[in-house]
């Protein structure tokens, strides 16, 4: 899961709005508006209301707010839209500090206590609805309120538009196609946001049009470094590349299919610098590239995995699926007996193996395979580590396990939806042994999950 990105300042705080009704400027009202009364914040991240008999999904909409609202569209009978004028706002609402906010962190409207507040809610609800567990959740959250303005985000993807400035960063408005202007933005860490404005630079003095642009995406290390990878849809003669910074480890230039909408590196045009970055967590140095999963909030998930270490067992072996370029299970050396990795992207599976090799384990492998071809290596004897994408555990996985009764399964995931589903498929043979949250993902209604499971005696 990615999302996207302005220059990050000392003095940027969060303000509260002022009580009067608040309008978004950038907006004009059309003839398909309603009024809304909001209930409440759902998984989506949207206001719920009911008019009419009707269930309405408002982007801008916080609980307790009555709303001027936009209809978008309407999809399985559900309403969806954004509020356009915010009528009789509600205490806890603060204005955001990007005019792009709904693009990329539509929660910047909501205080900082009620947006951890509200993912503890959503948060439970879904696990009891969906999981069926049982006996109560206290499910704590994790967050640092360091992150409250951005700037912790490692990996930031753009697109271009034309402005009044000439060319310009830009990302897709909420639910369109139609792009949208920014300046770098808030969410990215303050050197990916000097590396795209350095990229916009180069671009504009080039004089390549938006037409031939695709994307920018652009990865940080807990260093201070960089790595970026232009997406272009049309082989242009690009001779000269920007000039890498001391901060800037490569750029690379890629031609993409234009009609493909992902931003698919078709062939490698031009390169300067190195393919990869390399960072340290818990002292052990992890190398990954541009497409290789790596987790997006680095400093939060150093705590995460504090939580994750105590259930592993040094006489125990580990198998940590969907491992990408081993962050969890190199990150954890020395807390189990020997660790087998297993991802099926190639770039995540040679940047393990090197890992292992530059940290000299001996004691860990890596597998190039989907998890679900590799059910093998659930037996009776390992500890099971998941992380799986939001889609969650394959089914060929779940079946196994269940056949197989491993100790433990320890389960870490972006979509809560997937994991209390998951959770409640291990139910016959599993219990939860602990259920906590992290707010990886400031100022968007995105949460990250851990459960632990202990097999049932």
């Amino acid at each position: 899961m990615e999302i996207q990105n302005e220059e990050m300042s000392g003095s940027c705080s969060y303000r509260p709005c002022s009580p009067s009704s608040v309008i978004i400027p950038a907006m004009r009202l059309k003839a398909d508006t309603v009024i809304l009364s909001i209930e409440k914040l759902i998984f989506g991240g949207q206001g719920l209301a009911k008019k009419d008999g009707k269930t309405c999904l408002a982007w801008n909409a916080l609980p307790g707010e009555e709303v001027k609202a936009r209809i978008l569209k309407k999809h399985h009978g559900v309403f969806e839209s954004i509020a356009e004028e915010i009528l009789k706002p509600s205490p806890r609402r603060i204005e955001p500090l990007e005019e792009h906010f709904l693009s990329c962190s539509p929660w910047q409207i909501l205080s900082w206590e009620a947006e951890n507040e509200w993912k503890r809610k959503i948060a439970m609800e879904t696990y009891g609805r969906i999981g069926k567990i049982e006996g109560g959740l206290s499910l704590p959250i994790t967050a640092e309120s360091s992150q409250r303005n951005g700037g912790c985000r490692n990996k930031m993807e753009y697109s271009f538009t034309s402005s009044e400035q000439g060319l310009s960063l830009a990302f897709f408005e909420r639910d369109t196609r139609r792009k949208k202007a920014i300046e770098p933005c808030l969410l990215a860490d303050p050197a990916i946001n000097q590396a795209a404005l350095r990229a916009l630079e180069w671009l504009r003095k080039e004089g390549i049009p938006e037409t031939c642009l695709k994307s920018l995406i652009i990865r940080s290390s807990a260093e201070g470094e960089t790595l970026a990878g232009l997406f272009i849809k049309e082989e242009l003669g690009i001779k000269n590349l920007p000039a890498l910074p001391e901060s800037s480890v490569g750029f690379h230039l890629y031609y993409s299919h234009p009609q493909s909408p992902a931003s698919v590196p078709h062939k490698l045009l031009r390169k300067d610098g190195r393919d990869h970055l390399v960072t340290t967590l818990k002292n052990v140095k992890l190398k990954f590239g541009l497409f290789s999963f790596f987790q997006i909030n680095p400093s939060l998930f150093e705590k995460t995995l504090d939580d994750i270490a105590p259930y592993l067992d040094p006489d125990k072996p580990l198998v940590d699926f969907y491992c990408g370029v081993g962050t969890i299970g190199l990150s954890l050396h020395g807390n189990y007996k020997t660790c087998a990795l297993v991802d099926n992207h190639e770039e995540a599976i040679l940047c393990a193996d090197e890992n292992i090799r530059l940290n000299s384990f001996s004691n860990c492998r890596a597998v190039l395979s989907p998890s679900e071809k590799m059910t093998d290596l659930i037996t009776p004897e390992p500890i099971l580590l998941f992380d799986p994408p939001r889609a969650g555990l394959h089914p060929k996985v779940i079946r196994k396990i269940l056949l197989e009764k491993p100790p433990r399964v320890i389960y870490l995931s972006c979509n809560p939806s997937t994991h209390a589903r998951d959770i409640g498929l291990l139910s016959p043979a599993y219990a939860v042994k602990d259920l906590r949250l992290y707010n990886f993902f400031p100022r968007t209604p995105h949460i990250e999950s851990l459960c632990v499971l202990e097999r049932k005696a």
